[in-house]
């Protein structure tokens, strides 16, 4: 299992095979945009592990790659490693419950995210399978950790996405995700815990008022990291996204897996804008959730009578999760820019104010953009009349998709 996900050699045509590295405010930071070479840099510093090893994610899926995480997660458990496992009950609906277990028997402990079964026992079946956990960590003793946009999934495999998710033939995903070493590793082993316990019911504390705000640090190069869900003790991603927003003088750059901005920060967008701010914004050219697409198409309307430029990447699945400002401030993380992701669901996003970075990202972006088709005001108007009413009327459902 592991030499299929260690052997994987990325397309000829790729500019990023190997992961991309920099120092951000004294931390070292690999840029992963593939999930083959992550998994392999995954289970090589689980196999290091002296103490821990904390993994969170969406979906925690029984492929080629899913396999050899657990395989090496076992065999540190086996070594009496403190390993827990929280995965995301709805995410991970393809992953048969007897992969769970298997880990369980070894010494894992593993714990589902808000269950079909807790939802009924708690008589909040809607608010809880609606709240899902689709946040990324994985914390390796005091040293290592991990975040971003990718799921435990071999996503350089078309037929293993198509199983797990049912996307399109399009799929072997472009995604972006960081492996961090440095300072405040202790933070990500803090948010870690905090989404175990209240996994488990146990009370956490309430943050400080300026975190729950999305107060931002002005300095020359800093990391901020953000839990964001629903209730008073998390701050909600669109608070952070609009500050953001709202210090943009230049250029404005978001590359979305699922890009249906509502409420204040589409009004924020539009403001930026109106302020000379420059924004392009690249999505997938299909998306792994159709009625979606069609909402945003809808809104790509009134973005491009007003000259925003917009893409949709071709031939692969974007499900990046990443805004870059003034060249100089990036958000990566877990967080789409809907309203599911701003508003409803537990997710991590991390604010970093570096210049080397938003280079590095905007490279990538621009990677993406060449393999995109631009979308005009003229083609949007060329589409079928029937096509735009099912757009006008996914759109309606904006804020429950």
């Amino acid at each position: 299992m592991e030499t299929e996900v260690l052997q994987f050699e990325a397309p000829a045509s790729t500019p990023f095979p190997e992961p991309r590295g920099l120092t951000v405010a004294g931390h070292d930071l690999r840029i992963f945009v593939q999930s083959a070479p992550l998994i392999a840099a995954m289970i090589d510093d689980i196999r290091a592990a002296r103490s821990r090893v904390w993994l969170e994610s969406y979906i925690f899926y029984d492929d080629a790659a899913g396999r050899a995480v657990a395989e090496a997660l076992k065999e540190r458990a086996h070594g009496g490693l403190d390993i827990r496992v929280l995965y995301d009950a709805v995410g991970s609906l393809s992953t048969s419950a007897s992969f769970f277990r298997d880990m369980e028997q070894a010494g894992v402990q593993v714990h589902a995210f808000h269950t079909l079964g807790e939802a009924f026992r708690r008589f909040a079946p809607l608010r809880i399978l609606n709240r899902r956990d689709h946040r990324k960590l994985l914390v390796i003793d005091d040293q290592v950790a991990y975040f971003g946009g990718m799921n435990l999934v071999d996503q350089s495999s078309t037929a293993t996405i198509e199983a797990a998710e049912r996307v399109p033939t399009s799929a072997g995903w472009r995604d972006v995700h960081v492996r961090l070493t440095g300072p405040q590793h202790h933070e990500l082993a803090e948010s870690f815990d905090r989404s175990w316990r209240r996994a488990h019911g146990l009370r956490t504390a309430r943050r400080p008022r300026g975190y729950r705000q999305g107060q931002l640090h002005l300095g020359e190069e800093s990391i901020q990291f953000f839990d964001s869900g629903p209730g008073l003790k998390h701050t909600r991603a669109a608070r952070v996204f609009l500050r953001l927003m709202k210090h943009a003088k230049r250029r404005l750059t978001l590359s979305m897996a699922y890009f249906l901005p509502v409420g204040g920060v589409l009004r924020g967008l539009v403001r930026a804008h109106r302020r000379g701010v420059f924004v392009r914004v690249v999505v997938p050219g299909e998306s792994d959730v159709p009625l979606v697409q069609r909402a945003s198409r809808h809104l790509y309307l009134k973005l491009l009578r007003r000259r925003f430029h917009i893409y949709e990447r071709q031939t692969h699945m974007l499900h990046s999760k990443v805004m870059v400002v003034d060249d100089q401030w990036s958000v990566l993380g877990s967080c789409n820019f809907d309203a599911r992701s701003l508003w409803i669901n537990y997710e991590f996003l991390a604010v970093i104010h570096s210049r080397g970075l938003a280079r590095l990202l905007n490279e990538i972006v621009r990677f993406e953009i060449e393999r995109s088709q631009r979308i005009t005001l003229r083609s949007c108007l060329c589409r079928r009349w029937w096509q735009r009413l099912f757009d006008r009327a996914a759109w309606s459902f904006r804020w429950w998709l």
